[in-house]
């Protein structure tokens, strides 16, 4: 028997997420955000918070050149 797949709620192309929460406008994780005052400024007037992304994947590193 398999279980359900869960959706993932952090995109790890973003280093910021908000959290919006409140049946009002409904709770979710929004990992939209490149700097933590973008979010910050997105979540003004608003239930949520902003928090890093535990799953940010960084980005990618350039390709080493070796010396020769």
């Amino acid at each position: 028997m398999t279980r359900p797949a869960s959706a993932q709620m952090y995109d790890p192309r973003y280093p910021v997420c908000m959290h919006v929460y409140g049946t009002l406008i409904g709770e979710r994780m929004d990992c939209i955000f490149t700097s933590f005052n973008q979010c910050q400024a997105s979540a003004t007037g608003i239930p949520a918070t902003c928090l890093f992304n535990p799953y940010y994947a960084g980005r990618p590193l350039p390709p080493r050149r070796f010396a020769r």
